[in-house]
């Protein structure tokens, strides 16, 4: 569809290449680095770390500069688009600043696995634009029952994705979905990464964790009071066992002692403690009273904004109050 509407030609493409990412990048994307264990100086990724090399060969193009105006639309019509507000910026800044077309296929020789171009069997067809599109393949749209379009989830209300691809499902997604003329996910929320010592977890290294046994020592409860308190959204957080014990006791310190003296038996009536904080007309107990009406909007507010973190040290503070 995208060829029959005008977005495909083949020309000759040339630019830095990283073959850990499958992508490439535009000059202003990369820059020289040192290697400190070897001395060894390269040309990588800004984005991810990664080598690139230059690369020149023939393949298809998706007419990605013509739609940038469009894009910057959709993000000026719903600028919650994208989440948190900095990637939001980040975003519209790279698409102000200007788009190339888009490489999507490569030489059969340099990427002999993957889809091969229809009609074209010595170019396959590159990785995001076949990988994306398995969204709405996995949603079976728009090839569903008439009127039931939206049954199987597509387009997304909030679709989740590592900080680190925000590129691809942030521009090159939207761009794609434009050009056919369809839906846009509603709301892309875009998380930041666990690290372990301060460093990004990698099987290469060894440095990551086996989740199962986390779960079977702490239990799933604790395990998702952990991960959404201190799980990070906007900035990395850093992973370790201390931190979730401090959490949990924390949590029953707070949380714990509440339910406790709520749920007591002798001498507590839960029906005349609320009576009785109702008509508390100390100054004290205005400002909980109204701290405590307007708990459930703050916390709406937050979780609208998909900050659960946030939304949980909100009841916290009226616990800790």
């Amino acid at each position: 569809m995208l060829k029959q509407r005008g977005y495909i030609y083949e020309s000759k493409h040339e630019g830095w290449y990283s073959v850990s990412d499958e992508t490439f990048y535009p000059q202003s994307a990369v820059h020289l680095t040192l290697d400190p264990a070897t001395g060894r100086k390269f040309m990588a990724s800004q984005e991810t770390g990664n080598e690139v090399e230059w690369t020149s060969e023939n393949n298809y193009h998706f007419r990605m500069s013509i739609l940038r105006d469009r894009l910057l639309q959709h993000y000026a019509d719903n600028p919650q688009f994208v989440e948190p507000s900095t990637r939001m910026q980040d975003v519209v800044q790279q698409v102000t600043d200007g788009l190339s077309d888009l490489s999507i296929s490569r030489p059969v020789e340099r990427l002999s696995w993957g889809i091969p171009v229809p009609d074209d069997t010595s170019q396959t067809i590159y990785v995001w634009l076949d990988a994306l599109i398995n969204y709405l393949t996995k949603a079976n749209y728009p090839f569903q029952t008439p009127g039931q379009e939206h049954a199987a989830g597509w387009p997304a209300d909030v679709h989740v994705i590592g900080k680190d691809i925000v590129r691809f499902h942030c521009i090159y997604w939207p761009a794609f979905l434009l050009a056919l003329d369809l839906p846009l996910p509603k709301q892309i929320m875009t998380h930041a990464h666990w690290t372990l010592g301060q460093e990004k977890m990698s099987k290469s290294r060894g440095n990551v964790v086996n989740p199962f046994f986390a779960l079977e020592r702490f239990g799933s409860d604790t395990m998702r009071y952990y991960l959404i308190h201190s799980g990070g959204i906007k900035d990395d957080s850093d992973y370790d066992n201390l931190f979730i014990i401090q959490g949990y006791n924390n949590l029953r310190g707070s949380l714990g002692n509440l339910v406790t003296r709520v749920v007591r038996g002798q001498g507590w009536d839960v029906r005349r403690a609320v009576k009785s904080g109702q008509t508390d007309d100390s100054a004290e107990g205005r400002t909980h009273l109204e701290a405590l009406k307007g708990l459930r909007s703050a916390v709406d507010q937050r979780m609208t904004r998909l900050q659960p973190g946030a939304a949980i040290a909100e009841v916290l503070s009226i616990i800790n109050q």
